[in-house]
């Protein structure tokens, strides 16, 4: 190893696709109308209050009936929550399993709500398979604010030089960075597996770019 001594995985749009628009546009009788819901509801803020560690299924329906327009769209933030977070992104999944695989410790740290996570790895397995977790709704923060990452330090003890995290959004990974973090921005898993391999972490034939 390279002086690193965990790697630490986001899971939206890392790990498991997140794009609610992308959902909404199939169940919404057109793009305008989800582009007007968007800009009329702040969605994301409603699921920040979840990540913080909100209930889920209430927070999502009070603030569907706070506007009666798109009440029925907005509950199925909960009600179908699975078809917004879909697929997984198995290449991913394979780097998770081949990091571990060589003793490398795993971590998550991850803007999710508490429930909404319990149902996540309901159905994605592999959500259960690292060696330390960080979810948000549990921390009662979330990313990119700095105390996440001051309290995954605390709580694994490892020098922020020594951790490499990826993900997907740059404000989260400037975050990190700030804190010595070393980082990869997350554009999608062929990237991420050519980063690994540079740092020693994991051969070529490993990562899966080799035969």
């Amino acid at each position: 190893m390279t002086g690193i001594n965990a790697v630490i995985f986001d899971i939206g749009n890392v790990l498991i696709t997140w794009n609610p628009e992308k959902f909404y546009d199939t169940v919404m009788p057109s793009s305008d109308d989800r582009k007007k819901m968007f800009e009329t509801v702040d969605l994301h803020g409603m699921n920040d209050r979840v990540d913080r560690g909100g209930p889920w299924r209430d927070t999502v329906y009070e603030t569907a009936a706070q506007y009666p327009e798109f009440e029925t769209y907005i509950r199925l933030w909960f009600d179908r929550w699975i078809e917004l977070a879909t697929p997984s992104i198995d290449n991913s999944v394979t780097l998770l399993r081949a990091l571990r695989i060589k003793g490398i410790p795993v971590f998550a740290l991850s803007n999710f709500g508490i429930e909404s996570f319990a149902y996540a790895q309901g159905q994605y397995p592999f959500l259960k398979e690292f060696d330390q977790l960080y979810v948000t709704g549990h921390m009662g923060v979330i990313k990119p604010e700095a105390r996440a990452y001051e309290m995954v330090e605390e709580s694994c003890g490892l020098a922020p030089s020594s951790l490499l995290f990826t993900d997907d959004r740059q404000v989260n990974i400037e975050a990190a960075r700030l804190r010595g973090w070393r980082t990869h921005l997350f554009d999608g898993p062929a990237g991420w597996a050519a980063r690994l391999v540079s740092e020693g972490l994991l051969t070529p034939r490993e990562a899966d770019l080799e035969p």
